[in-house]
């Protein structure tokens, strides 16, 4: 009988323990909450694009008549299949768009292409904008914008040793490579339409023109104006040709760079909206 004594006392000393051990391993979700705060790492944010503008339809009809001259005179169903253009082929249409315009006329042939690319970074660390930045800078750095000089050259520290040739050396008289003659060549980017960084196009941009022969052997000149622009996470860029009809035109850099550069602040705004 005495042995039956201890067996409620036995169960009210586990019970006990049972409401101890309940009461401190956070199944009520307030320790485990508490615990996933801590040591978790902050994940950079993401791009404020998450699609892509249609290409070929993101230009209207206006500006592509201005963009392909020549094109008015023809008849309407021809309008219409070249004012369509042509989509690039892509494997990835949430990552990567483009489209292609061409339209010949008696006086030139004008093609135009467009280039949506959304940057994602996988790296936590690095937010969408920033590697959309890096993805930008590698653009710019292989078009033909001038390189900026070394700051330490002003200071001093950096040049070359008095009567120390910096480079090749050029004839008595004779400009060094790169610089302005001066003279009226036509075939010269005009003065302050060289390729350069442009202001208030997006978050970065830059211009891009080369003149170039038409093609192996020919006698024509071909005129590309590029112009690139970065929005938060997504790139594009346009590529603007003209190549006249008589071998003795020069493309004018000045009408090609203005409409190329009035298209990207309309694909700004369209990304805006």
């Amino acid at each position: 009988m005495q042995r039956k004594a201890y067996v409620p006392g036995l169960a009210a000393l586990l019970a006990v323990l049972v409401a101890g051990c309940s009461a401190g391993d956070g199944s009520d979700g307030s320790a485990t909450d508490s615990k996933a705060g801590e040591g978790t790492q902050s994940v950079a944010e993401p791009g404020k694009y998450r699609t892509l503008l249609e290409p070929c339809g993101s230009v209207e009809r206006g500006t592509l008549k201005d963009l392909l001259p020549g094109t008015a005179e023809l008849p309407e169903e021809q309008q219409q299949r070249i004012f369509r253009g042509t989509a690039a082929v892509t494997y990835d249409t949430d990552r990567r768009v483009g489209c292609n315009w061409k339209a010949d006329s008696p006086d030139a042939s004008h093609t135009l292409s467009l280039d949506f690319e959304r940057v994602v970074s996988y790296d936590t660390s690095v937010s969408d904008d920033d590697r959309a930045q890096e993805v930008f800078a590698t653009k710019q750095a292989g078009a033909s914008l001038p390189v900026a000089e070394d700051p330490r050259d002003e200071k001093g520290t950096a040049s070359p040793p008095a009567g120390t040739p910096s480079g090749p050396a050029s004839p008595s008289g004779s400009p060094s490579p790169g610089a302005s003659t001066g003279t009226d060549d036509p075939s010269a980017t005009p003065e302050g339409l060289e390729p350069r960084e442009l202001d208030g196009l997006g978050d970065a941009a830059f211009l891009d023109d080369v003149l170039n022969p038409a093609g192996a052997g020919s006698t024509a000149q071909r005129r590309t104006v590029s112009v690139v622009f970065r929005t938060s996470n997504v790139i594009v860029t346009i590529v603007y040709r003209e190549q006249p009809a008589r071998t003795t035109e020069v493309p004018d850099s000045k009408e090609l760079q203005e409409k190329a550069q009035s298209l990207a602040r309309n694909l700004v705004e369209k990304f805006s909206d």
